[in-house]
Formats: structure tokens, C-alpha cells, sequence
């Protein structure tokens, strides 16, 4: 299988969920079951990577995706040196809330391009609404290793999960 170059929104009609398998159950379970549904009630948005040829129902294979909603964060799960310099309500961030590559492609880098993509459409956003930082909530140990790999730091401990961030003046570094 092979991937086109670009994101798309996620589309029940185009793109074959049911074929998505990543190895991580909650993330299978997620764009196979909930991401449309969270997509029509408004609570994210999902970008897939479709590959580049359609399977026998006519449909492209999901090779990579990413979920984004907007969130908050409390003033005081922030580090002390940041929280400082910001007011004491909740602060603004995106969350990243999915992000997983099929298996077929692990490897091969393709969550660096996945994640690169998201933390740039994040960015565009960040042009039109405002963000203080980007979370995202560790499944596992190893995406935690990736994420630090790429600049996240721990924040917190949130449903028994590692919380990470990056502040969008790191992402602007990036795409500025």
C-alpha cells in the first residue's frame, strides 16, 4: 500500500475505516467507530492520510490520521515558569487528541510526517484562534518517548495518562 500526499478530512463515503489497524485497540476503535460520529457533533476533527489506491469497495485505505479539538488546561497544571506570565484562569491549548499510523508503515516514518503535519495545520489555525500550547495525552510509554523525541514536555498526569506539551512558540520556530 502506498499513501497520497495529503491530509484529507475524514469522509465515511471515501475513506475505508474498518481496514485501519494500528495494533492499539482504543486508536482501531476510535477512527473506526467514533471519529465521524465526533466529527458531526462538532467535538473534532479528524484528518486521514488516504492511500493512493482505492480497495475492492471503492474506497481509500487509511494509511495515517490525526484528531484535533480545541481544550483548556488550569493555570496551575503548568510549570511554575510559564504559569508566572499567563492569567489564572483556564488557558487555551489544542489537543491532540489521536494520532496513530497504521502498522503496515510503522517505521517506515510516517508518524513524524503525521505529527509534523497536525502540529502545522495547528499552526494555520493558531493564526485565527489563539492557543497557548498543544497537548497531547500518552497512550503508552512509547508514544511518549515520541512525542519528547519532538520537543513535548511532561505537563502532567491526567486519567492515569501522561499529559505533554508544546507552546506554540515552539511550533512557530518550526513553520515561521
Amino acid at each position: 500500500m502506498s499513501y497520497s500526499k495529503t491530509f484529507k478530512e475524514l469522509d465515511k463515503l471515501e475513506h475505508d475505516r474498518s481496514s485501519f489497524d494500528c495494533g492499539e485497540k482504543e486508536l482501531n476503535d476510535f477512527i473506526q467507530t467514533r471519529a465521524a460520529k465526533h466529527m458531526q457533533a462538532g467535538i473534532s476533527r479528524t484528518m486521514v492520510l488516504p492511500g493512493s489506491m482505492p480497495l475492492p469497495n471503492q474506497k481509500h485505505p487509511i494509511c495515517s490520521f490525526y484528531s484535533i479539538a480545541p481544550s483548556s488546561i488550569s493555570h496551575e497544571a503548568l510549570p511554575k515558569s510559564m504559569a508566572k506570565k499567563l492569567p489564572r484562569y483556564p488557558i487555551p491549548v489544542f489537543l491532540l487528541a489521536q494520532l496513530a499510523v497504521h502498522k503496515e508503515f510503522h517505521g517506515s516514518g510516517l508518524g513524524k510526517v503525521s505529527l509534523i503535519k497536525a502540529l502545522e495545520y495547528l499552526w494555520e489555525i493558531n493564526a485565527h484562534m489563539r492557543a497557548y500550547a498543544i497537548v497531547v495525552d500518552c497512550l503508552t510509554k512509547n508514544a511518549e518517548s515520541f512525542y519528547a523525541k519532538f520537543g513535548f514536555e511532561v505537563l502532567c498526569e491526567l486519567n492515569g495518562r501522561v499529559r505533554m506539551f508544546i507552546p506554540m512558540k515552539t511550533v512557530e520556530q518550526l513553520f515561521s
